[in-house]
C-alpha cells in the first residue's frame, strides 16, 4: 500500500462536559479500504465529521494527502468524497436532476460527472425515475454517486448499509469491493456490522468510547490472534475422537454445535495428528486450526481495560 491520504493527529472533540472522541491518530494509506469499526455511539460518525470539516475539533488535526485539512480546506476538500449519515434527496426530482443540483451547487461546470457517477453505481437506467420512487438500496447508491461527482481519490462512508435490507447489503458490498479493486479507490468505511467489514476490508480501525483502541492490517489483526484451537472432522467418529484425546489430554476436545470436534492443540503438533488418524483408518474430512473471527477479537477489545 502506499503513502498515507488521510492522517489525524490526537483529534478530539468536546461537546460541553460530553468528550465524544479523544485523541484518536488513525491512518489510510492509498489503496486501503479501511474499515472503522465501532458499537454505535462509539464516535464513528463524529471522528468522520471532523475528517470533512462538518465538525470542528476541540484539539488535534487531520491532514488530507499530507496537507493540513483546515487551512488547506480548499485545496484539499475537492479530493475527497463523503456520505456522512442518511442521504437526504428531494423526492419530487429524478436521480439525475438531483446529482447535477448538487454539481451546480458546488461549481463543477463538467456536466459528464453526473452520468459517468450514475453509471459507476449502477443506476444508469433509473436516472430519471423520480427519488421517491427509489428503494432505500437505492437511495444509498445514489449517495454513494453523490460522492463521486468530483472524481475524488479518497471517499469516506458511514454506516453505507444501516437499515437496508438483505438484498440491499449486498448491491452496496458489491459496489464498495468494485470501487476499490477495479477502479482502484481509497475507502474508508465506517460500520458497527462485523462481518461485512470481514469481508471486504484490507485494514481495520477499532473505536471504542472514542478512543481508537486497534489499528492494522486485517490479515494480521486475525493472523495475530490464534485461538489455539483446530477443527476435526474424521470417522469414524469415536475412534477420532479417542486419537484426539491422546493428542491433546483429558479436557482439551469438545464436539462442536455443528458436529466438528474442537482440539486445543498447537498448530504444530497438527501434522502428528493428522498422522494419527490416517494410521488409524479414520478418513479425515477436515483438520485444520480454527480461525478467529473478527467479531471475538472485536469483542474482546472491548473488553480490555483501558490503557492509562
Amino acid at each position: 500500500m502506499g503513502d498515507a491520504v488521510l492522517r489525524t493527529e490526537g483529534l478530539t472533540k468536546r461537546f460541553g462536559g460530553f468528550t465524544a472522541v479523544t485523541g484518536v491518530h488513525l491512518e489510510v494509506r492509498a489503496g486501503d479500504l479501511y474499515g472503522f469499526l465501532g458499537l454505535n455511539g462509539a464516535g464513528k460518525t463524529t471522528t468522520i465529521r471532523m475528517i470533512v470539516g462538518l465538525v470542528r475539533p476541540t484539539a488535534g488535526r487531520v491532514l488530507l494527502f499530507g496537507e493540513d485539512a483546515r487551512s488547506r480546506f480548499l485545496d484539499v476538500m475537492p479530493r475527497i468524497g463523503a456520505l456522512v449519515e442518511i442521504p437526504a434527496f428531494y423526492p419530487y426530482l429524478t436521480g439525475r436532476q438531483n446529482l447535477d443540483l448538487l454539481r451546480r451547487l458546488a461549481g463543477h461546470t463538467d456536466r459528464r460527472c453526473v452520468d459517468e457517477a450514475l453509471d459507476r453505481v449502477g443506476l444508469a437506467r433509473r436516472a430519471d425515475d423520480r427519488v421517491r420512487a427509489y428503494s432505500q438500496g437505492m437511495r444509498q447508491r445514489l449517495g454513494i454517486a453523490q460522492a463521486l461527482l468530483t472524481r475524488p481519490q479518497l471517499i469516506l462512508l458511514d454506516e453505507p448499509t444501516n437499515g437496508l435490507d438483505p438484498e440491499g447489503i449486498a448491491d452496496v458490498r458489491a459496489l464498495i469491493r468494485r470501487l476499490h479493486r477495479e477502479e482502484g479507490l481509497t475507502l474508508l468505511v465506517s460500520s458497527h456490522q462485523l462481518h461485512e467489514i470481514e469481508t471486504i476490508c484490507t485494514r481495520v480501525g477499532i473505536i471504542h468510547e472514542g478512543r481508537l483502541v486497534r489499528e492494522a492490517a486485517i490479515d494480521a489483526l486475525l493472523a495475530g490472534a490464534a485461538t489455539g484451537r483446530a477443527r476435526v472432522r474424521a470417522s469414524p467418529p469415536d475412534r477420532a475422537e479417542a486419537l484426539c484425546r491422546d493428542a491433546a489430554g483429558p479436557g482439551h476436545v469438545v464436539r462442536g454445535a455443528d458436529g466438528a470436534l474442537v482440539v486445543s492443540i498447537p498448530a504444530d503438533r497438527l501434522p502428528a495428528l493428522n498422522a494419527a488418524l490416517v494410521r488409524a483408518g479414520c478418513d479425515v474430512a477436515e483438520l485444520a486450526p480454527e480461525r478467529p473471527t473478527l467479531e471475538a477479537l472485536f469483542l474482546a477489545e472491548l473488553r480490555r481495560p483501558p490503557s492509562p
